[in-house]
């Protein structure tokens, strides 16, 4: 069966996750088409170029280089060419990449962490930046050598908050929410005492209550940004952060005014470059200096929080179409679709995510401007970054307004110009990457992200192999946080929370367990064993594979059983649920010295007495 693709990049007849031919309808692809328009007939004379030192461009131009400096350009790209972006005297970009990312040389273990859900005593009902920190340094003090953590990124700052990672309103800068504001600098003349009936009430609340925890943060942070004098390191900040910051900071200001949704906003404001934005620009100064100095804030905090050890953020595949990106990049989304998956391993229905996604020529006419600031906000400050579902660099799966997940139909990008920009902001930052690789992969994508050391992604709920068999080029993990808890597959509990919540069949269900228990009863872990050996079974058995990365779930760790998000529910309460035990207690915590110690292949008491204080 054929797997090409049309003249618009869409992909009609595709391979599915059983490996079973499919093809999308003629009403999808007509749909797709109308969507995606046709590119400009000078598309290839205006498009960006992205090449590698040692390879043949066609090119012989005058370079102005990314730091002012000229070059000449004769065809084949020199050794000593310089890597960045840089311009050819046609008005092109040109971008050099090393072609591979940064790749840590050892192995090293590292916990997955839901940040929000990470709470301490002191926290303000919410983890936050300085509990990142306190959990940086405890994983230090156990031998650990990365985080891997939820997105960060901002949404809308209004209520209610949006309470998914994944659906964010940018890419590129971070949520306040996750402020340590006791350690914002003037809070200390800020009162705080009078805001302990609010703040206990967040701290004892059973659900993470990101509206009641953002009314307060909000509140106090204002009352210390109006009354703070001029900081010249924030001026400093802000001039050499540039316009991006101030647009963000600008849809900001417009959300509190007119609302979250940008596309209900007056024509006049509607979009970044609508005429009524500079005016407003004008007239709301002090309200875009605070969402800046927000961000400033961020900035500085997660420094401090992740010090020099890897935190690996997580990249989501797309952005909210009423959101700041989309307000800043109106012409490069494709309207009337959202991106999502087919049926696959991960869902047997299929997923819809609501990101608008990227239209691929309208990308590479903006210079890949778009995709560029994403992972470099996403990666800076932090060392590590994951793509969530990285199969989207090659093609992703667009479904037409109103229509279902197995509606949709994959297109196609240019896959081999992203990896080079991945791979170029990886180089810079120093920062490992590892590609999401789960559901359904299409033939070569391994291979490619393997070629420029972006890390695969292992799952031992979804590996026939044994761990001992996975490749060294991966981060391994037991589960993710789409997936069932070693404690909520092992009790059943799993299995009866997604009946509850979702439409899936019952024996569909019914036999995904039991395909999970096969895999960790492999070595003959009794079916009536309790829920602690089960724990330590599962990461006996990572403890086993070769791979750089090996991730540990905190989850796991306390013998939690609800998983942090059962994809495609509304219902339930996903991305709320906190952490069974405060922060301060992990290290006291019987779990973790076990987990650890089956994961090093230690008797447990080898471990017990190993970072037992957390923060302290």
């Amino acid at each position: 069966m054929s797997t090409s693709t049309d003249a618009w990049g869409i992909q009609q007849d595709w391979v599915d996750a059983d490996d079973q031919p499919q093809r999308a309808s003629d009403a999808t692809v007509a749909t797709l088409r109308e969507v995606i328009g046709e590119p400009p007939p000078d598309l290839e004379e205006r498009a960006p170029v992205v090449t590698r030192p040692g390879r043949s461009t066609g090119i012989r131009s005058t370079v102005t280089c990314e730091d002012g400096s000229t070059r000449e350009l004769d065809d084949v790209v020199p050794e000593d060419f310089p890597l960045g972006y840089h311009r050819l005297a046609d008005g092109r970009r040109l971008i050099v990449s090393p072609g591979r990312c940064h790749v840590p040389q050892e192995q090293a273990w590292g916990w997955t962490v839901q940040l929000y859900a990470a709470r301490s005593r002191r926290s303000w009902g919410i983890g936050d930046l300085r509990d990142l920190r306190t959990l940086r340094e405890w994983t230090e003090q156990l031998g650990g050598g990365f985080l891997l953590v939820n997105p960060l990124h901002a949404v809308a700052p209004t209520v209610p908050q949006e309470t998914s990672p994944y659906l964010p309103a940018t890419r590129r800068f971070r949520n306040p929410l996750y402020l340590a504001v006791e350690d914002v600098p003037g809070v200390e003349d800020a009162d705080l005492e009078r805001h302990d009936a609010e703040l206990a009430t967040l701290r004892a609340a059973g659900l993470v209550e990101r509206d009641g925890a953002w009314t307060l943060k909000r509140s106090v942070l204002r009352a210390v940004f109006d009354r703070s004098p001029e900081d010249p390191s924030f001026a400093a900040w802000r001039a050499a952060a540039g316009p991006a910051v101030e647009g963000w900071a600008t849809w900001c200001a417009l959300a509190e005014e007119h609302g979250p949704d940008r596309l209900a906003w007056p024509e006049a404001v509607r979009r970044q470059d609508a005429g009524g934005v500079a005016a407003y620009v004008r007239e709301h100064a002090e309200d875009i200096g605070f969402h800046v100095w927000l961000q400033w804030l961020l900035d500085g905090q997660l420094r401090a929080a992740t010090g020099s050890t890897t935190v690996l953020q997580d990249l989501p595949i797309g952005v909210s179409g009423s959101g700041a990106d989309a307000w800043a990049w109106d012409d490069v989304l494709a309207a009337g679709v959202t991106v999502g998956a087919p049926p696959d391993m991960l869902n047997s229905v299929g997923q819809d995510w609501g990101s608008p996604p990227l239209v691929p020529w309208r990308l590479r006419a903006a210079d890949y401007e778009p995709f560029v600031e994403s992972i470099r906000g996403t990666i800076a400050g932090a060392g590590g970054l994951r793509i969530d579902h990285v199969m989207g660099l090659f093609r992703l799966w667009w479904i037409p307004a109103d229509a279902g997940p197995q509606e949709g139909a994959y297109v196609r990008y240019p896959a081999e110009d992203l990896l080079d920009i991945v791979a170029l902001e990886s180089h810079r930052a120093g920062a490992v990457v590892v590609g999401e690789d789960l559901g359904t992969v299409e033939p070569g994508v391994r291979e490619a992200l393997a070629e420029r050391g972006i890390l695969s992604y292992k799952v031992l709920w979804f590996e026939d192999e044994p761990p001992a068999r996975w490749p060294e080029g991966a981060l391994a993990a037991v589960t993710t946080h789409d997936l069932p808890t070693v404690a909520g597959l092992w009790t059943g509990s799993d299995a009866e929370d997604q009946l509850a919540a979702t439409d899936m069949a019952e024996d569909d269900v019914r036999s995904g367990r039991e395909d999970l228990l096969e895999r960790l009863r492999r070595d003959g872990l009794a079916a009536d064993a309790p829920v602690e050996d089960a724990v330590v079974e599962a990461y006996r058995q990572l403890g086993t594979a070769p791979s750089l990365l090996l991730s540990v779930a905190l989850e796991d760790a306390v013998a939690e059983e609800r998983r942090p998000n059962v994809p495609g529910t509304t219902e339930r309460d996903n991305w709320r649920l906190p952490l069974g035990v405060p922060l301060e207690d992990l290290g006291d915590h019987p779990g973790v010295a076990r987990l650890l110690a089956a994961m090093r292949g230690e008797a447990p008491e080898a471990a017990s007495d190993r970072g037992r204080s957390v923060g302290g």
